[in-house]
């Protein structure tokens, strides 16, 4: 994996205003929905507690979660879980070209699923570490757009609401623009143009 150096000035300003928005149990929930919709477990370290007998992960920090997704064969198997056939072959080699690849893969997948562009992130958020919030935020808007889409399986996050759109007739219309707001005002009335000032003296000029 690719490992950045340390971040000095501008740099670790927004290094450490990104990793704030790192929310560790958002991050364990979207790692416990890839591993229960691809059927698979992810190999943890602080996975070996004898107690849990489940698939649920419980990852200490970002960079765990970094390290669970960054081959990106995880988040591929997870698009064709809710949709089967959107990416044909997952690279299965461990090189950075390869990895990358399979992240870009699951990116335009989920693209042509339907998640907005604004949910989704860039390659180096996940591969460098930059924005991993912006990868939990992915994960939860995937899962409530595939309960839209009326996926049987798995879920998280809040399902996508339906657009409204509300249509009305030209009658309406016309009765809607000539309303005029609570909130408009006029400048055509009286003012206080070229009256004295509040608390200053005033000048009395001889006649």
């Amino acid at each position: 994996m690719a490992f950045q150096g340390p971040a000095y000035g501008l740099s670790r300003e927004l290094l450490l205003k990104s990793q704030a928005k790192f929310d560790i149990e958002l991050a364990n929930q979207a790692l416990n929905w890839v591993q229960a919709v691809t059927n698979t477990s992810f190999n943890l370290n602080n996975n070996d507690d004898n107690n849990n007998n489940d698939n649920s992960t419980g990852i200490k920090d970002q960079f765990e979660f970094a390290e669970a997704l960054k081959d990106g064969i995880a988040l591929c198997n997870l698009i064709n879980g809710l949709a089967p056939g959107s990416i044909g072959k997952v690279n299965k080699m461990k090189t950075p070209f390869k990895e990358r690849e399979n992240i870009e893969l699951f990116l335009k997948a989920c693209e042509a699923y339907g998640l907005r562009n604004h949910d989704l992130f860039q390659v180096n958020d996940l591969y460098e570490r930059k924005n991993l919030y912006m990868v939990v935020n992915c994960l939860h808007s995937l899962g409530g757009l595939a309960q839209k889409k009326g996926y049987q399986g798995p879920v998280i996050g809040i399902k996508t609401s339906d657009e409204n759109k509300r249509e009305f007739d030209e009658e309406t219309l016309k009765k809607g623009r000539a309303m005029i707001g609570l909130q408009s005002g006029s400048n055509s009335g009286a003012s206080q143009a070229k009256m004295t000032p509040y608390g200053a003296s005033r000048q009395i000029i001889p006649g």
